[in-house]
């Protein structure tokens, strides 16, 4: 664990910000879609993607355009907003 906090902190602050934003997006989708009940298979029926698609977005291989989350988020009953950070 050690080696990745080191490498990690050698990472430029934009690019972790960056990153922890799209694990919490990613994470978020997840956890509501397994709320829901919805497998991967059917949350791609419903969104118009691939089942291959929606594994990769989760497994946080593929960077997801907004298109694509709006298409994913909108059948989960989400829809994708800007709000204040938290001061």
């Amino acid at each position: 664990m050690s080696d990745f906090r080191e490498i990690w902190e050698t990472l430029p602050t934009d690019l972790q910000a960056e990153i922890n934003l799209e694990v919490e997006l990613i994470g978020k989708l997840i956890e509501a879609r397994e709320e829901k009940g919805i497998t991967q298979e059917k949350l791609a029926e419903l969104s118009g993607l691939k089942q291959s698609n929606i594994a990769r977005l989760e497994s946080l291989s593929a960077t997801p355009k907004i298109d694509t989350l709006i298409k994913v988020l909108d059948p989960l009953g989400y829809k994708l907003a800007i709000v204040p950070k938290e001061t």
